[in-house]
């Protein structure tokens, strides 16, 4: 899997035109109504762009001439550009994408046997500076926009050689890449609607989980808006732990963070939080940290995923030994929640 995409979101030929991807349906609405054409006409041109991943209007067939010509002139269909892709021996694929200015985020596709998962970034770079994560420690640069969220997705979709809508390949999303997606809520939001969106990618919320290292004021909105599930990544059981691995703690501490979990709408025993932890050698993989884990998340419907510790060059850290995590995981199962090992 190698090569590079034909379209770009920078590309100099498309300068003052206005990138279709940009749009959830209400958005494409406005805009052909803007043009002076009747509104029905974003269904067809969603269609078009995410069903059949088609990027040349020409090839548009069931619009008038007339009508993709005017389209040429004015808008375009402009995914990130494709700088390295990779496949690994077991199906994994990742894409390097291309964004302004030289920067660039990362897109992960994971094949299991039932299901086929797509890992998508929300930010170039992210804010948050948690101690064990390489990506905090490269700096933030900016958000990305809706088209820029919704183009790792057409990217991904149309590499894997397969539309989105039927014989799918693309079965289920995670906002887990690089950033904070409730930093950048509105444009996470937007693309998510075009993701949900039976006109779009079409793929239930429920196949949807969206990662966050806990900003409280933007989880309620998240699940009322939105309904897709939530991963918290919690990686510690105290303040004074999790000040220093994920210093957002800071400004929202455990009481607070769990709080929300509780009141995360609808969630229940059938649609559960999930938590991610990662396991770091002799900061947090204790028995009694595991305790106290199970203690900390009594009563809320969840599943907490043991993230063995991928080293990265100048790490803090070193990964909890096998026989720690298996300990580890064992006492949380025997609490009632399922720990499996990613």
């Amino acid at each position: 899997m190698t090569g590079a995409a034909t379209t770009s979101l920078d590309s100099s030929a498309n300068t003052g035109k206005v990138n279709l991807l940009d749009f959830d349906r209400q958005g494409l609405r406005d805009f052909f109504t803007g043009i002076g054409e009747e509104a029905y006409r974003a269904q067809q041109v969603m269609k078009w762009i995410y069903h059949h991943l088609e990027d040349e209007f020409s090839r548009m067939s069931d619009l008038g001439k007339s009508l993709r010509s005017k389209l040429a002139a004015t808008c375009y269909v402009g995914p990130p550009r494709t700088l390295l892709a990779k496949k690994a021996s077991d199906g994994t694929c990742k894409w390097l994408l291309g964004m302004d200015r030289g920067n660039a985020v990362e897109a992960v596709y994971i094949p299991e046997p039932t299901r086929g998962t797509l890992c998508v970034s929300s930010q170039i770079g992210c804010a948050l500076n948690c101690s064990f994560c390489s990506t905090g420690a490269q700096g933030f640069n900016r958000n990305l926009t809706a088209a820029e969220v919704i183009g790792q997705m057409w990217v991904a979709a149309k590499e894997l050689k397969r539309a989105t809508y039927q014989n799918r390949r693309i079965t289920n999303v995670v906002m887990m890449g690089m950033g904070e997606p409730l930093y950048n809520y509105d444009n996470v939001a937007k693309a998510l609607r075009i993701v949900m969106d039976g006109e779009g990618i079409a793929i239930p919320k429920r196949r949807i989980t969206l990662s966050t290292a806990g900003v409280v004021p933007a989880m309620r909105r998240c699940g009322e808006e939105l309904g897709v599930n939530l991963a918290v990544s919690l990686h510690a059981v105290s303040d004074e732990l999790r000040d220093v691995i994920v210093p957002l703690n800071r400004k929202y501490p455990l009481a607070e963070l769990l709080a929300a979990c509780r009141a995360y709408p609808g969630v229940h025993n059938a649609r559960r939080i999930t938590f991610e932890y990662v396991m770091l050698k002799g900061v947090n993989d204790s028995v009694a940290d595991a305790r106290e884990l199970a203690r900390l998340l009594k009563g809320i419907p969840a599943k907490i995923n043991l993230i063995p510790f991928n080293p990265w060059p100048g790490a803090p850290y070193a990964c909890s030994s096998p026989e720690a995590i298996e300990t580890f995981a064992a006492i949380v199962n025997r609490a009632g929640y399922a720990a499996p090992v990613r």
